[in-house]
């Protein structure tokens, strides 16, 4: 019988559920590994901006019917709404059973102010000019697809893996800028207005820093993704991890013994359906 991890908080981000990019499979071992009290969903989870219904594999709605079936047993979900799931924000606010839809989320961690959103706010491209937005996101999937190859041929020769889109990241300057300007930003307004977390997704860079300028400071996290780094930040023992799937030890999972024969029409119609907790 495998034991899971019980956490106080775990937030994921960048999922983009829907895509080719998604790594659905390892996510779902993930979710299968943990029984979080609370689980914050950083926005981007369903890639709405690409979505085509001639694609979305049974392993990506597994996933959705999993953050159900946690909800039903008692773990409270936030899902915070992105740049490419902002369909939802016309639901801001919204609550069904122990699943809740929000623009933004405020804590207090064991007397520390947190504050956790998406962080395409700061995006520029998205604000002023989405189509060229949703241009680049099309173009990093497609990198993503090429990626793979390129690491299947690299396995073959018996070489180690190679990321395209981490290498251009790290090496093209105006990346880079707009890594350190997006943190920089994110910090500066957490300090101000008094936070000592600040949680963001977005930019697919994970970490944990502590940030300080004139007038104070404040860690600054971010939960990556899942489409390349396999990341979530996790909160126990009034701490904060950055959980790295292909780094640190996870006894595989297997699905859940109700998803393992469940078909795609029952799979759709159970994350229709909220579920409920049992009466004890």
């Amino acid at each position: 019988m495998n034991i899971k991890r019980k956490l106080d908080i775990v937030v994921i981000s960048d999922v983009h559920l829907g895509t080719h990019g998604c790594n659905a499979k390892k996510l779902l071992n993930y979710l299968n590994s943990i029984e979080p009290k609370h689980l914050v969903l950083n926005g981007d989870i369903i890639d709405i901006w690409q979505f085509n219904k001639r694609y979305f594999p049974k392993t990506h709605l597994k996933v959705i019917k999993r953050i159900m079936s946690l909800s039903a047993n008692g773990t409270k979900v936030t899902y915070i709404t992105g740049n490419h799931d902002e369909l939802l924000r016309k639901f801001n606010d919204t609550e069904i059973g122990n699943i809740s839809i929000v623009n933004k989320l405020l804590l207090d961690l064991d007397g520390k102010r947190t504050w956790i959103f998406h962080g395409d706010v700061f995006d520029v491209s998205i604000q002023k000019a989405k189509w060229i937005a949703k241009l680049g996101s099309w173009g990093y999937d497609m990198l993503i697809i090429l990626n793979r190859w390129v690491n299947w041929y690299l396995q073959k020769r018996g070489k180690a893996r190679y990321s395209l889109s981490k290498k251009i990241k790290d090496n093209v300057k105006l990346a880079v800028k707009y890594i350190g300007d997006f943190e920089k930003t994110a910090s500066d307004l957490a300090i101000e207005n008094g936070f000592d977390y600040v949680i963001c997704g977005h930019i697919h860079q994970p970490t944990i820093s502590v940030k300080t300028n004139k007038r104070g400071t404040t860690t600054y996290m971010n939960s990556g993704d899942w489409v390349e780094n396999l990341t979530a930040l996790e909160y126990r023992l009034k701490r904060w991890k950055l959980y790295d799937y292909t780094k640190d030890k996870l006894i595989p999972f297997a699905p859940d013994e109700e998803l393992k024969d469940m078909n795609i029409k029952d799979l759709i119609a159970a994350i229709t359906i909220v579920e409920q907790p049992e009466e004890e």
